[in-house]
């Protein structure tokens, strides 16, 4: 009977053993998955916060690449504008380069004529001018004022055949005529040389024409 006892305590506390690892298993495996279900929610929370920091950065660099081609197409075209204007300002310079020689021209060779015209007058009026001294001047007086005359005549003329401006200079050898523009055509040379060899007594030889 004693052993039969002791038999039935020895199956009990197998079977409380039994029991116990059981339970513990069980609670074992639960905390488990709670623990992987937090982890996945944590892994979510994680993945979806990456997620959204890098499409904020796409964003950033794509506003970032638009404001830079922005400014870089603003920087192009005042860059351009500027080149515009400084074209604008050279070729302006230029013409009015270009006028201020012919006016200048002019001036300079209206105040020579004055000089030599002054020069004769003074020998006329000279009262130790010998009579062939006067004789000559008032001839050179008369010589001077006539090619004044047949060059502005000329000037006019050439003037009228639709270009811009010329400006004449006689030369004891030669003529120089300067025209304003860009290139004269052939028949335009002919027509040049024709008034000026009329107006002016000169062969068409003598004549050198050139532009400005």
């Amino acid at each position: 009977m004693k052993i039969l006892k002791k038999n039935q305590l020895i199956i009990l506390v197998i079977s409380l053993m039994l029991m116990t690892a059981g339970y513990l298993n069980f609670t074992s495996q639960d905390v488990e998955k709670e623990n992987l279900a937090a982890l996945g929610d944590a892994t979510l929370v994680s993945g979806n916060a990456i997620e959204n920091e890098v499409v904020e950065n796409i964003i950033e660099n794509n506003v970032t690449e638009e404001e830079n081609i922005s400014v870089t197409k603003n920087k192009e075209e005042n860059n351009n504008e500027n080149n515009i204007e400084e074209t604008n300002a050279v070729i302006t310079n230029t013409e009015e380069e270009t006028d201020n020689y012919f006016v200048q021209s002019k001036l300079e060779r209206e105040n020579m004529y004055s000089q030599i015209l002054e020069t004769y007058q003074e020998i006329y009026n000279n009262i130790n001018s010998t009579a062939e001294q006067k004789s000559e001047a008032i001839n050179k007086i008369t010589e001077m004022n006539n090619e004044k005359n047949a060059i502005m005549i000329a000037e006019n003329l050439v003037q009228a055949k639709g270009f811009e401006d010329i400006v004449i200079f006689s030369n004891s050898n030669s003529i120089s005529v300067i025209i304003k523009a860009e290139k004269l055509e052939a028949e335009q040379i002919a027509q040049i040389q024709n008034i000026i060899s009329r107006e002016l007594s000169v062969g068409v030889e003598l004549i050198n024409i050139s532009t400005k």
